[in-house]
Order: structure tokens, then C-alpha cells, then sequence
């Protein structure tokens, strides 16, 4: 299947109040939550070759982006909030892109593509067209990993950002309608967020065929 451009999408695939959030919030969100890697970090880099070139969607403070240099693999950390971006950089002391998911505009040029927490906030019907960007920015058989929180409805938390809260059934039909992805493992556990409390939350591993 083909990948639409940037130019393309029907709907817009970013919420501007939640980047607005994320610009206010940049210092306390990069010194709030877990200190280690994502759980689910582990398992990904593990379906990679040592050096692979990652690009990592949404690197928020840059927990994952440092698990990732201290593994030794190439990594191109990117975010869509420029104050964000700037903490990661403090943190990992190189640069971070400033890039929204819409404008990722790369062929097949990473290994793997890491997004964990960051699709979220895509509004669900913009969500196919990034994923089929996402798609095409990966080598054939190249590794994707995204995590969305569960729920069955979109809308905003106490917060005010912007989630797209989908079940298991809805995140597999979303990469269904935007490449022919091997979807090759979806998961359903408890999680927490930036606002506190568990939840339900649905991670996703897919190749692009060889």
C-alpha cells in the first residue's frame, strides 16, 4: 500500500491543545515519572541487530532515547513540542528533531520505529495515514512498537490533552486500514500516566514485510 504525504490527510493528525499542554508543562513533565526505561523497551530492541537505526516518535523527556544510546544503537529522537524536545536534549546532551508525526517524511530508512505513549494523541481518524507514514520510513523488515491507552472512546483526560483511548480490536483495525503491517504481537496490561492512577493501556509490535 502506498503512503500518503503529509499534504494528503483528510483530517488533522495533531491536537493543538495538547501540544500547548506539553510546551507549559515541559520542565515538571521532564523531572516527573519512572526513572528507567519503558517496560516494554526490552522486547523491541531485542528484534533488532546491534547498531540498528531507530527512530523513536515522541521522546517525551528522553528516558528511552538513553536506554537506547547506552545499548549502542543509532538513534534519531524526535519530538513535536520544541520545549520538550529541549529537556530531552538537556538530558541526553545531543540534539533532538523537532518533528510532528504528520511531517515524518523518510523512506525506508530506519530498522525500527519506537512510538511508546506518543500515537496516542493522534486523533483517531488521522491515525491511519501517520501509521502509513510510519510504514514507509521502516526498511522491509524493519520492527515497529506503539502503546496506546485502552478505553474504547476518544476524548480528553483531566488535563486537557487529547487521547484516542483504543481498544485492542480498534488499534489492530487502525494498522489494518493503513499498510499491510505483520501485525505480530498486541498486548493489554495495567499502566500509569503523567496524571497518576493505573490503567488499561494496548501495545503493539509490527514488521513491514520483507
Amino acid at each position: 500500500m502506498a503512503a500518503p504525504g503529509p499534504s494528503s490527510f483528510d483530517h488533522a493528525a495533531r491536537d493543538q491543545a495538547t501540544l500547548d499542554f506539553y510546551a507549559d508543562e515541559a520542565p515538571v513533565y521532564a523531572a516527573s515519572g519512572p526513572r528507567g526505561a519503558s517496560r516494554p523497551l526490552a522486547g523491541f530492541l531485542q528484534a533488532l541487530a546491534p547498531g540498528a537505526r531507530i527512530l523513536e516518535l515522541g521522546c517525551g523527556a528522553g528516558r528511552d532515547s538513553e536506554a537506547m544510546l547506552a545499548r549502542g544503537f543509532q538513534l534519531d529522537a524526535t519530538d513535536g513540542v520544541p520545549e520538550i524536545a529541549r529537556e530531552a536534549e538537556a538530558r541526553l546532551g545531543r540534539p533532538v528533531r523537532v518533528m510532528r508525526f504528520d511531517e515524518l517524511d523518510a523512506v525506508e530508512e530506519y530498522d525500527g520505529v519506537w512510538a511508546h505513549a506518543s500515537l496516542l494523541h493522534v486523533p483517531r481518524a488521522a491515525l491511519p495515514g501517520v501509521l502509513s507514514l510510519v510504514f514507509r520510513a521502516l526498511k522491509p523488515g524493519g520492527v515497529h512498537f506503539a502503546s496506546f491507552k485502552g478505553g474504547g472512546c476518544e476524548g480528553r483526560d483531566a488535563l486537557g490533552r487529547y487521547f484516542n483511548y483504543l481498544t485492542a480490536d480498534e488499534v489492530r483495525a487502525a494498522y489494518r486500514r493503513s499498510a499491510a503491517w505483520d501485525i505480530q504481537a498486541i498486548t493489554e496490561y495495567l499502566g500509569g500516566g503523567y496524571e497518576g492512577g493505573q490503567g488499561p493501556w494496548v501495545g503493539i509490535t509490527a514488521r513491514k514485510p520483507i
